[in-house]
Parts: C-alpha cells; structure tokens; sequence
C-alpha cells in the first residue's frame, strides 16, 4: 500500500484518486474549491463561475480511451455516465449499413456528454471509496521534501490545514499548476517548458430539445467557412452545444458574444443550421474561450528525474487545444498508468517512478501533443488567412481530401476513426496498403474535388456580425 496525495479535485485527480484507492493505495484528494458537483447537474454547470476550470461550460467529445479505462478500472462510473443521459455513438453508424465490425471496431466509440456528467460521476464513486479521504477547501501550498538530497526527494504536502505525508504525490492541478514554483523553491533543476499559442478563439452556446424533437441522425456536426468553423457536439439529457471557432485575428469575433448575432451566425452552417432548425431551447448565453495554446511540461531532462517522488496527470503535464477532444483521455490513461504503477517503488525509489512516468508519457502522449501542435498550426494558418474568399481552383489539401473520403468509405472511415480516438497514429492508420488503395481509388472518382466550404461566404458573415452588433 502506497500514501498518495492527489492535489486537484478535476476529473485527473478525481480518476487518479478512485483508481489508486481501488489498488488498495491510501489516497489523499486535495481540492482548494470547497464545493463538488451537486445533484443539480444544470444548476451547476450553467451556474458555477469555475474560473480555474474554464473548459469545464464548453462542449466535449469522450474519445475511446475514457470508455475503455472507466471499463477497466470503473465500470460503475461508466454505467453512471449512461445513467445520467450520456449517449454513445460508433464511428461506423454514419453509414446506412454498418459495414462487417473488425477486430479492434469495438473501440472506435464516442460517448457524448457535458464534462460536469463525467466528474459527477467520479466524484460520487471517490466519495463512496473508503480508502480515500477528500479535503474540499483545502488548498495545497507547498512540498515538503527531504533536507539532504541530490535529488529533492518529496515526502508529502503542506496545506492549509497542516502537513500530510505521502510517498507519491500526484499533481493533477490543471493548465495553472503551481508544482513548477514549487519545485523551484525546493531547489530542483529546471525542465525546459515546450509551449505553442495558438491563434483561435470558441464560441459556444447551448440548447435544450424541446419535448417531441428527436436529435438530428446521420447528419454532419462539422461545417466549414474556411475562415470560420461550426461544430455541433450532442450531449446528455436532449442538451447540445454549438461552437463557433474563429481565429483571434478575426476582427469581427467580438461580435459572436452578442447571443442573438451567435444564433444567425450558427444557422448560416449546415451542421448547426440542421440542430437549430428543431426549434430548441437555449439553456445559456454565449460561453467565450481563447488565449490558449499547446504546453509540454516534464519531470526529467536528460540528467534524469529533477525530482523524485511526483508525478503528473492531466493538464499540468500535457496541455492540448481542444481541436482534437484530447484532453480527457489522456488524463485518464494518465491516472490509469500511475494507479497500476504506484506500488512499492513510490516508497523505496521514488525517482525511478518519477523518470519511468517521464519515459511513458513521452513515449505514449508526446506523439498526440505532437499532432495537436501540427494540427493547429495548420488551422491557425487557414483561419486567419481565409478573410478572402477562397480560390475556388486551389486543389485541396490531403486533410480536406480524407475527410470526403471517409464519409463515403468505410475502409477510410476506421481508419480515420483510429486516429481520432488515439488508438493509432495517422502514418500507421493511413498507411497499410488497403486504406492507401482506397484512397486512390477515391482520388481518381473525383478528380475536381476541391475543399468544400458550407459556411457563408464572407460577404455574408460580415452582414450577420455586423446588423446586430450594438
């Protein structure tokens, strides 16, 4: 049995928490806020100001990894997720008939829900966990680490209410992480940070299906301006959300915060216009988020371990744009490898724990940040330059190409569908003789494809940002 300290009661600290205990660690959960997700789900999501959190009001997409680790590790927490409305959507449902399932097509499953159903759902299995202790409102404000040590040796933290031993500390303190600080004033060398911004702001709001309607099947939630993108993400309990995503550059955006210019914009998008069209009940105002950008952060450099005995999960230790939904999903692997992991070696070699975490998460999440960091770019590019109307001759980039492509094929479509649920990188998914001759084949049946833009033109856009924007 390992002492272990979480510090952050999100959902990285809350899964690492629950799947340590259920090891049989001895976990303690710190949480500086001293509230937790109530009965209430509506009530508290559209009515805490969670500043420290603010990804928590926007839409999320569960990517395969969240369903295949709350199986192994929680599947009463699964179960709780369905239980309050969440809906599950396999990739290969788009077609009319499901093509013959493969080996492996049992993973590619998105569950659809607010994130506040997620973290309600751990929360209440953490609470009934004997083997953890929660101390709401209880911040973390240091380390306490050995005196004499070449490399600073953590033994536990210091909080508000006094000094808690642990053998391993898990940081699971978000994208404002102050284990950094920390690890300074114990005297630990410094790790390189491996930060990117980003160039592109979300706006979202959210509905209700009003009684009678019944969600939207086998339409697009993805359309395309070229300068702007419109994304519809289908929730729990008839509740869905529109995004609109714009570039920071765009010097209409402003405008998208007025609730009645956000509503005509979205209905100038297909996919948006399809959701809106059933009449629904907004259930908010326009939720804004930008100034973000892609953050590696790690516990070694080439020496070794700067410090032993900690950890990282989530946020704090690899920060993604939420383009790609990856967010989650690598918090729970995260949580998942660190309650396997946090045996013995916590208490007689912390820092070989501390430099095998740095090893898999350099191994096994560099590679998807990596992607997330190309990804961006790309769409930073493309938004910013594409004020203009697009030339309609420009031939159209491979991204664009697949894209089409797998709504008509299925062999594309898992193969795509592996990618985006981080179950295979895209030079292997893309790259096995069968999806290369697909694609071909697809490529030579519509030479004049050109990179479809749904969305207004901008001449239209401005009109919409602009009538209503006082």
């Amino acid at each position: 049995m390992t002492r272990i300290a979480v510090i952050g009661g999100g959902v990285g600290g809350l899964a690492t928490a629950l799947f340590s205990a259920r090891r049989g660690h001895r976990v303690t959960l710190f949480e500086q806020v001293d509230r937790r997700v109530g009965s209430d789900l509506d009530r508290d999501f559209f009515g805490w100001n969670r500043p420290a959190v603010p990804q928590a009001v926007q839409p999320h997409v569960f990517l395969s990894p969240v369903r295949s680790v709350l199986l192994d590790e929680a599947p009463d927490v699964y179960a709780a997720v369905l239980g309050m409305g969440a809906t599950t959507q396999h990739e290969l449902d788009w077609f009319v008939e499901r093509p013959p399932l493969r080996p492996g097509d049992e993973d590619l499953v998105a569950v659809r829900a607010r994130r506040i159903v997620l973290e309600k759902a751990l929360a209440d299995a953490v609470q009934r966990e004997p083997g953890v202790e929660s101390r709401y409102g209880d911040p973390v404000v240091g380390l306490v680490t050995e005196a004499r040590s070449a490399i600073p040796r953590v033994l536990g933290v210091g909080s508000a209410s006094g000094t808690h031993a642990a053998e391993l500390v898990v940081d699971a303190g978000g994208r404002r992480s102050r284990l950094p600080r920390w690890l300074d004033d114990a005297g630990c060398r410094q790790v390189r940070e491996e930060r990117h911004r980003t160039g592109i702001a979300y706006f979202c709001r959210w509905y209700r299906l009003r009684s009678g309607s019944s969600p939207p099947k086998r339409t697009r939630t993805v359309s395309a301006a070229g300068f702007a993108l419109a994304l519809v993400f289908p929730s729990d309990s008839d509740v869905f959300g529109i995004a609109v995503v714009v570039s920071t550059s765009d010097p209409t955006r402003g405008a998208l915060r007025n609730p009645g210019v956000f509503d005509a914009v979205a209905r100038a998008f297909p996919a948006a216009a399809v959701w809106l069209g059933l009449g629904p009940e907004p259930v908010s105002g326009v939720h804004t988020m930008a100034g973000l950008d892609n953050r590696w952060w790690g516990l070694a450099d080439r020496a070794g371990p700067v410090v032993a005995g900690v950890v990282g999960v989530g946020d704090c230790v690899i920060h993604t744009n939420p383009t790609l939904s990856q967010g989650v999903s690598l918090a729970l692997r995260t949580a998942q490898w660190t309650a396997v992991h946090a045996g013995i070696k916590a208490a007689r070699d912390p820092a070989s724990l501390t430099a095998e975490h740095h090893h898999w998460t350099v191994t096994e999440l560099k590679p998807w940040f990596d992607a997330q960091v190309e990804t961006d770019r790309r769409k930073d590019e493309g938004l910013a330059a594409a004020t203009v109307p697009a030339d309609p001759r420009a031939r159209p980039g491979d991204e664009a190409a697949l894209m089409a492509c797998s709504l008509d094929d299925p062999v594309v479509m898992r193969a795509r569908a592996q990618v985006r649920h981080l179950i295979a990188p895209a030079e292997q998914a893309y790259g096995t003789d069968e999806v290369r001759a697909h694609l071909w084949r697809w490529r030579e049946n519509h030479p004049g494809f050109v990179a479809p833009h749904e969305g207004p033109g901008r001449d239209v856009w401005e009109s919409l940002t602009t009538a209503r924007d006082n």
